[in-house]
Formats: structure tokens, C-alpha cells, sequence
């Protein structure tokens, strides 16, 4: 199914939601922020660069201010699980952006405005809008609002390395080989993909598969399968 929540004037409907407070001076920064460049030649790519560093600034500031005692592994490990694409495609579902986002007919007929690259960079530029819009301060109490219950239980001297690090230094302990990780299969409409991934060991023999909607999370989640299977082994000799 195609059709998409009915937003009427996309300007309105954001300016309207209580999702997002900032109300802007120039509203041709938020048409702008809001149109991707399949559907003009003014589109929201600059904004989403701009958006993008914003983002990364700010994130890092709360974490450097609030946890002393982390240190740069710590503190870049947590900024990660905060910033990336996953997590600003939830908060842009959050804030029920899709429906505001200007496509272009074919990622209309794709359902683009569900697609978490259209969803994250869109939020990005949306960002970049505001500190044009009212300066950075603007920028990090929205974003504060944004983040607040992922702000709430980050903890970067408690954060666990993910999955693909996690196996990584596991096999380097003992002086095995690195994993190979390969597709298997990517199925159903661009939109809505689902990714197959294969982590293949050479020593100890061992390959598991792992799925999710992005490659990303299908490789953690097959490093995550083979790292627990090693540690059973382990634990059985």
C-alpha cells in the first residue's frame, strides 16, 4: 500500500505538531528542510550536511559535559549508538515526519517517506534548519526534547562494544582469523528491504546468518549468533 498519512500543507502539519516546539521566523528554511531532491532542484541536501554536524556537536557536548570520567572510546561508542541511521529514523517516525517529507511521483509510488535514508536525512536537515532558523541553542533544546529518554539511560562507562567489535576482539585474543561477512539475500519492495548476511569463520570452523532491515543490522546480529555460539563451545570444553 502506497497511500501515505494526509499531512495537508506539509509547513502546516510540522508547525502544527506537538512533537516539535522550535516555530520558525523564515518558513521557507522548514519547505526546505522538508523537500527532497526528488521532488525539486532546491532540496535539503545542504541542510542535511549542516544538520548532520549539529547533530554529532551537540550529542558530543551533553556526553563530554555529563560523564566525566568516560574516555574517548567510551564516549564515541555511545555517541554512535545515539547518532545513526536507525535511531533518527525511529525519532522521525516519533515526530510522524514522513507524512510532511515533499517526494518526488516515483519515491511517492515507492512509499519513500517510510524508508529510514529518506526519514534520518530529512530529521538531519530539519536540524540544519533550526540553527539557521535561531541559532544553536535553538537546535540543542529541540534536539534535547528529541532525545530526552535516549539522553535519559546513555551511559558511556557502561556501554557494551557491539557485536562486530565484540567478536573482532574476541577472535584477536586468540589469534583466529577475522570473519567474512557476505549477503545472502535481500528481499521485499525498496522501502521495506529485509537483508540476509552470512558471518563465515575459517577457524574455528563456524558460519551463522543473521537478518535485519539494513545490512548494518544484519551483520551485528550475525556477529552477535557466532559470538554466542563460540562462547557455548567455550563454556562445553
Amino acid at each position: 500500500m502506497n497511500s501515505r498519512p494526509s499531512a495537508g500543507n506539509s509547513v502546516e502539519f510540522v508547525i502544527l505538531s506537538s512533537s516539535i516546539r522550535h516555530r520558525f521566523r523564515d518558513p521557507q528554511l522548514l519547505t526546505l528542510a522538508l523537500t527532497h531532491r526528488s521532488a525539486s532542484s532546491r532540496h535539503n541536501e545542504r541542510l542535511e550536511f549542516l544538520g548532520d554536524a549539529i547533530l554529532g556537536f551537540v550529542i558530543a557536548d551533553f556526553l563530554f559535559s555529563n560523564f566525566p570520567k568516560a574516555d574517548e572510546g567510551q564516549l564515541t561508542r555511545a555517541r554512535a549508538t545515539l547518532v545513526n541511521r536507525e535511531t533518527l529514523a525511529c525519532i522521525a517516525r516519533e515526530l510522524e515526519l514522513g507524512g510532511a517529507i515533499a517526494l518526488g511521483e516515483g519515491e511517492l509510488k515507492s512509499g519513500g517517506w517510510r524508508r529510514d535514508s529518506i526519514l534520518a536525512n530529512s530529521l538531519e536537515a530539519l536540524i540544519g534548519a533550526i540553527y539557521l532558523d535561531a541559532g544553536i541553542e535553538a537546535a540543542r533544546d529541540e534536539l534535547s526534547a528529541w532525545f530526552a529518554e535516549r539522553l535519559a539511560v546513555v551511559d558511556p562507562t557502561v556501554t557494551q562494544k557491539d557485536s562486530k567489535t565484540q567478536l573482532q576482539e574476541y577472535l584477536q585474543e586468540r589469534q583466529y582469523a577475522l570473519p567474512i561477512y557476505q549477503t545472502v539475500a535481500i528481499t521485499g519492495p525498496a522501502h521495506n528491504q529485509s537483508f540476509l548476511i552470512s558471518c563465515e569463520l575459517s577457524s574455528p570452523a563456524l558460519r551463522v546468518e543473521g537478518s535485519g532491515r539494513s545490512r548494518r543490522q544484519a551483520e551485528q546480529e550475525a556477529a552477535r549468533l557466532a559470538l554466542s555460539s563460540l562462547q557455548q563451545r567455550q563454556a562445553q570444553q
